[in-house]
């Protein structure tokens, strides 16, 4: 498939979405988040990731941000597409303007990445009131349903529960202006 400058496309819940690439701001929050994130895993063997493809029963998603083991070739997808979901810590979504493609994050994605076991979904939503931090954990893959969810909104700080990433604070550093 053949996309035009500016696109991506990902399988997404048996279909194929293609949307464009991150806006500005978009773009700079990844990066906060990205330049945070391999400090605080710097000493561990996980490291945060971008632009790269997860693969789950023939599905595949690119992600704004991952947390994986350091050394990729430990969790192959069987087509070396990309990397297997099950061995992903962590993804890490901005969502972004648009009623489709804010339903792809907020809907899609959650209900592909709960049904992939993937034990930490984070979504950096500035069109959720005055913007929100969600963490989900929990994942229950045959609901396709993340059991527990805490949302904060901007201004406080979002501590990570749980995994390598334990401890990190999504706060004002990474959403601020």
């Amino acid at each position: 498939m053949e996309l035009p400058e500016g696109y991506r496309a990902e399988i997404v819940e048996e279909f194929i979405e293609v949307s464009p690439t991150g806006r500005r701001r978009h773009t700079v929050i990844i990066n906060r988040l990205r330049r945070a994130l391999e400090a605080r895993l710097a000493d561990g063997d996980h490291a945060a990731y971008q632009d790269g493809n997860l693969i789950h029963r023939r599905k595949v998603w690119i992600p704004d941000l991952f947390i994986a083991p350091e050394d990729l070739d430990e969790i192959p997808d069987e087509e070396d597409l990309g990397v297997d979901a099950s061995g992903i810590a962590a993804v890490f979504e901005v969502v972004p303007p648009g009623r489709e493609a804010q339903s792809r994050d907020r809907k899609r994605k959650r209900r592909a990445y709960a049904r992939a076991g993937i034990p930490l979904y984070v979504l950096i939503d500035d069109f959720d009131g005055d913007g929100t931090v969600v963490i989900l954990t929990a994942p229950d893959p045959d609901k396709a349903v993340y059991a527990d969810e805490h949302r904060v909104p901007y201004g406080t700080d979002a501590v990570i529960p749980d995994g390598p990433a334990k401890g990190f604070v999504i706060g004002e550093v990474i959403v601020g202006p």
